[in-house]
């Protein structure tokens, strides 16, 4: 990457904001969400909410992978841990996700699972080459960014022979959420918000480029807008987005163009391709069952698939009832709307998923401490608010 300073720019940033208000008609409200966590993380972090007029809304999406994890799944590497003595290795945000029984993975740990982060798929086979008489999973989790190191590793130990390597797969993605949210009669009793607009993900657009989003600019008149993760990114993407509503189009339009093409990066889609197919269903933690959004690993590469050599059954497991994640990941409550927000959920403490990634809604509200509408609660460790500067 050649910028970065330069999308900080404090005075850019008020400038863009100046003009948002100047071009956002007072009359009506404008409401965008942001599908990408680590645009929500952005949105806190440098105060973009601040300078947008009134009647902009930014709606906090589904778009972290541990948030959206359900509970039933981390149950399933848990099991494994604690019942059949697998190595299971897993990033650091999964380890921290509450699970059934006061359970999360490294609770689990403490009762004496032999359970490890690691920073990659490729740490997960060296883990398996160390310990040639254990049997290790890899619980590997994410969107499409993070899906083709995942295959690699799948692809690389089938050519090795590593037999004691299997892989709990519980990739998701990104197009099948945003429709799921259009148009789901699951979701709409649950409830959700008028949607004018997306800011398209940046980091899973490398990797998918920008042409999948098509279909929802042209099925759902929804303009969509693919941004980057600094401030000045999400601003321009807001006015991009504004001046779409404004002229009654729907169009994908590229803003991260230093990064996303409209094909994406097809060596990465063929790998994935070639070790991956569609799941006909998968569970959501608040969105439900949605149709062909996550991918399982192909028959050719059975061998290394966990659900199979475990013979694992997934069961759906009910959120806490005092956690307002599924609601939030909608976009139908903000995370200052939960009752235990910052009081007996906390990062030191999560109650839900939300609280727990750094790119979860919650985490950011938490961290950054930018309420509009309710004051902040004290953390334990002041936090230090960041500006545009």
């Amino acid at each position: 990457m050649k910028y970065i300073d330069e999308f900080r720019d404090g005075e850019l940033a008020r400038q863009i904001g100046a003009r948002i208000a100047a071009e956002a008609h007072p009359e009506r409200s404008y409401s965008f969400m942001e599908f990408c966590g680590g645009h929500t993380h952005a949105i806190q972090r440098y105060g973009v909410l601040e300078l947008l007029p009134p009647n902009v809304r930014m709606i906090h999406g589904p778009g972290c992978p541990v948030c959206v994890l359900p509970i039933g799944r981390i149950d399933l590497a848990i099991r494994l841990a604690l019942e059949r003595d697998a190595i299971v290795c897993t990033y650091g945000d999964t380890m921290r996700v509450p699970a059934s029984d006061s359970l999360s993975l490294i609770r689990a740990k403490a009762r004496g699972g032999d359970i490890r982060m690691i920073y990659s798929a490729a740490d997960a086979m060296a883990i398996a080459r160390a310990n040639p008489q254990r049997e290790v999973v890899f619980f590997a989790i994410g969107f499409e960014t993070t899906t083709p190191p995942t295959a690699l590793a799948i692809r690389d130990a089938a050519r090795e022979g590593l037999a004691n390597l299997s892989v709990l797969c519980c990739h998701v993605l990104t197009p099948s959420a945003i429709t799921h949210i259009l148009e789901s009669p699951e979701v709409r009793q649950l409830g959700t918000v008028p949607i004018d607009g997306f800011i398209g993900p940046a980091h899973v657009s490398i990797v998918i480029g920008s042409a999948p989003y098509d279909h929802f600019a042209e099925e759902y008149r929804k303009p969509v807008v693919i941004a980057g993760f600094e401030p000045l990114d999400v601003m321009q993407a807001v006015l991009m987005l504004v001046r779409q509503v404004n002229e009654g189009r729907a169009h994908v339009e590229n803003e991260f163009t230093r990064a996303v093409t409209p094909e994406g990066n097809q060596k990465a889609q063929a790998l994935v391709s070639e070790v991956f197919e569609l799941r006909p269903s998968f569970e959501w933690r608040g969105l439900g069952e949605v149709p062909y959004s996550a991918l399982k690993i192909r028959e050719a590469f059975a061998a290394f698939d966990a659900e199979r050599r475990f013979d694992l059954s997934y069961t759906t497991v009910a959120d806490n009832k005092a956690c307002e994640c599924g609601a939030i990941l909608r976009g139908v409550k903000k995370p200052t709307d939960c009752k235990i927000f910052g009081t007996v959920c906390t990062p030191e403490n999560p109650v839900g998923s939300c609280m727990v990634s750094s790119e979860g809604a919650c985490a950011a509200h938490y961290t950054y401490g930018r309420f509009r509408d309710i004051p902040i609660v004290p953390a334990t460790t002041p936090a230090i608010a960041v500006t545009i500067a």
